[in-house]
């Protein structure tokens, strides 16, 4: 089954530029995806979008602000808070005349995703939180020394991020590796680290950046934004949590959090896999969005 592709675009909205793209027919039900920190919409797989939208959906991804081709902010001064960050996603779905769409998001585009849902629940049809937490300090507070109630990373997790923090963002093969290293230890034990496959997407994201190094102040943001743990319950719309039991920056209890908050909520567990969404995962992943999007 052809799948038609519609270009990157540039939108106007809340005062910057975001760069967005689509696959399948306009006419299908929508799906969006929001990416995590300090990755582009590249890392939402083409092949990925592509069986997503052969099941019959109209799949979106977009750059979040200061990644990709969206505005960036100087570095180490980003001028928003994760709900700007929601408004933008909301952006997109103007932008493509969508009503109400399917979000899913991994990791912080799953903090994203569970805040449209909290404060646009009429664009929602439903909420797929992938790798993500309902609380956004939870990785940022252990860095800084402070204990949440949910699990903290892991100890080699902390060091790798600790380590980005002396790397020359003009030095793209230092960009790279760091990159590369950063992935394979957030990736779990269930499948092998595709360090190939990984060093090809990677160079793609850094050669298409506005600015590379501004991807970092995600970190930032989601350090200052306020926990809305507590407001989960407010989500009406059909979710499904997905979350591999191995992940060493957001544990699974940062999923079963998400999922115990949300009335009615299910919750895949994907045995061995970290932070990722590994390919062989694909299959049972489109599966079960697929039942929840039809039920």
């Amino acid at each position: 089954m052809a799948v038609t592709y519609h270009a990157e675009c540039l939108i106007d909205a809340n005062g910057i530029q975001i760069c967005t793209d689509a696959f399948g027919d306009p006419r299908a039900p929508a799906l969006l995806l929001i990416m995590g920190a300090s990755a582009s919409m590249l890392i939402w797989e083409d092949a990925f979008c592509q069986q997503l939208a052969e099941m019959g959906y109209f799949v979106v991804r977009y750059d979040n602000r200061d990644v990709g081709r969206t505005t960036c902010c100087p570095v180490g001064a980003p001028d928003y808070a994760l709900q700007d960050m929601a408004m933008d996603a909301v952006a997109v779905l103007d932008n493509y005349g969508i009503e109400k769409a399917h979000i899913c998001g991994a990791s912080m585009g799953g903090m994203i995703a569970q805040l449209v849902a909290l404060n646009y629940p009429d664009r929602v049809r439903s909420l797929i939180p992938i790798m993500s937490s309902p609380d956004p300090a939870a990785v940022t507070d252990p860095m800084a020394g402070k204990q949440g109630a949910l699990s903290p990373p892991s100890a080699e997790l902390m060091a790798a991020a600790a380590a980005g923090a002396s790397i020359d963002w003009r030095d793209e093969q230092a960009v790279l590796d760091h990159r590369l290293e950063m992935f394979r230890v957030l990736s779990g034990p269930a499948y092998p680290y595709d360090r190939d496959g990984r060093r090809v997407l990677f160079r793609r994201e850094i050669e298409r950046a506005t600015n590379i190094a501004s991807s970092q102040n995600h970190a930032l943001v989601v350090a200052t934004t306020e926990r809305w743990i507590d407001r989960l319950g407010e989500i009406a719309v059909p979710t499904l949590v997905i979350h591999g039991d191995a992940d060493p920056i957001l544990p699974l209890d940062h999923g079963e959090a998400i999922a115990a908050g949300i009335t009615g909520s299910k919750i895949l567990v994907m045995p061995g896999v970290g932070h990722e969404i590994p390919e062989p995962e694909w299959p049972g992943i489109l599966a079960a969005i697929k039942e929840l999007a039809e039920a």
